[in-house]
């Protein structure tokens, strides 16, 4: 898989639902990080994601140290309303790490100074605005690196 997108700590079934979908329509693959807001078998989760759940290539992980460990991604980029760097003013590699917090409040300080805040992006909006719906975010930032991928494995 060219990229992975990984959901640390998600909280509400219909966006990791819509979530699946985009993974499997962008060809990218999804990572759970518990505690999860819900159980995989919830309707709202089936019901978002669709068949397209069953086509999804995700993985749950006990934690944050164990996704990391699993996926050993060269990159992580954080993506974070908290973020100074524009999801655009990046060069998006082949097995980069999209990580995205809970929707209630976002990655936690520990994950963004990990990381690092120079890999620390986000999406321009109005000053008023808090920020996007989650599904909505990640399919901004996935479409902008699978573009600047050139779109692989996709028609």
């Amino acid at each position: 898989m060219p990229l992975h997108i990984t959901l640390y700590e998600p909280e509400i079934p219909p966006n990791t639902g819509n979530i699946m979908r985009l993974c499997v329509n962008t060809n990218t693959q999804l990572h759970l990080v518990e505690p999860l807001g819900f159980e995989m078998d919830h309707t709202r989760l089936k019901r978002a994601g669709m068949d397209y759940r069953d086509m999804a290539v995700f993985t749950i992980h006990k934690s944050w140290a164990d996704c990391l460990a699993a996926v050993q991604p060269p990159r992580i980029w954080a993506c974070s309303t908290k973020g100074t760097t524009n999801y655009c003013d990046v060069q998006y590699a082949v097995g980069d790490m999209l990580v995205f917090g809970p929707e209630s409040r976002g990655l936690p300080a520990a994950i963004l100074d990990e990381v690092g805040r120079d890999h620390c992006l986000r999406i321009p909006m109005a000053a008023e605005s808090r920020s996007l719906n989650i599904a909505n975010s990640v399919a901004v930032f996935a479409y902008e690196a699978s573009r600047q991928l050139g779109f692989p494995n996709v028609v």
